[in-house]
């Protein structure tokens, strides 16, 4: 039987990229749905990789599993940075993903091509519910386009445009996105070490049954 791995994210999109980056990967990927776990945890560090060691000790606290969860955002030179790790509350916190790169956009008026250059960054961390996180990081870099292009992806994709492609994160078919983007970059790091936390934990729970 394959070991069971959560992934820590109320996001349909995230959980469907993270099962197809990790589709080779041993194990059986299932969201906060397929076990019945409802958390909602604030997202108010001030790194990716605070934000995301919230969520995976959270659920993996919840759920018993080795957990991971990520952290991701958008980071506009031009903006100093922004919108980083606020890219998901950038224009309030019930704002839609059209209404982000509208309010990006805008902020980028008159700013020449040359000056767009942007990166997504991910970080994913990896918990087992007695507290252990490991971490794993992953970047991509592009340019903030003057119009958003393309329907796939989600989130800031139609705006990022990648000089490799010749085209925006949004118009990349899906097998590529998912060895290129920044997420797909950090899971494939995260791998082996979901792996080794999960023979881990394998163990770890072998040995209480063997002292009972």
């Amino acid at each position: 039987m394959l070991p069971t791995v959560l992934i820590a994210t109320n996001n349909p999109s995230k959980i469907r990229e993270l099962r197809e980056i990790l589709q080779t990967v041993p194990v059986s990927l299932v969201s906060p749905a397929d076990t019945g776990i409802h958390l909602q945890v604030e997202e108010t560090g001030h790194t990716y990789a605070t934000n995301a060691r919230k969520k995976a000790l959270a659920f993996a606290r919840a759920s018993g599993l080795v957990t991971l969860a990520d952290d991701s955002g958008l980071e506009v030179a031009a903006l100093d940075g922004a919108p980083g790790v606020r890219s998901a509350r950038y224009a309030g916190d019930d704002a839609t993903s059209a209404e982000r790169i509208a309010l990006l956009l805008a902020n980028l008026n008159g700013v020449p091509w040359e000056k767009r250059q942007a990166r997504f960054v991910a970080v994913i961390a990896v918990a087992t519910p007695d507290g252990q996180v490991r971490y794993c990081r992953g970047s991509c870099r592009g340019i903030i386009t003057f119009a958003p292009h393309g329907q796939g992806g989600f989130g800031y994709d139609p705006v990022f445009y990648l000089p490799t492609y010749g085209c925006t994160m949004a118009e990349l078919p899906p097998a590529i996105k998912n060895r290129v983007s920044h997420r797909a970059r950090a899971a494939l790091r995260a791998a082996p070490i979901i792996m080794e936390l999960c023979r881990r934990q394998t163990a770890y729970l072998s040995s209480k049954v063997a002292r009972l």
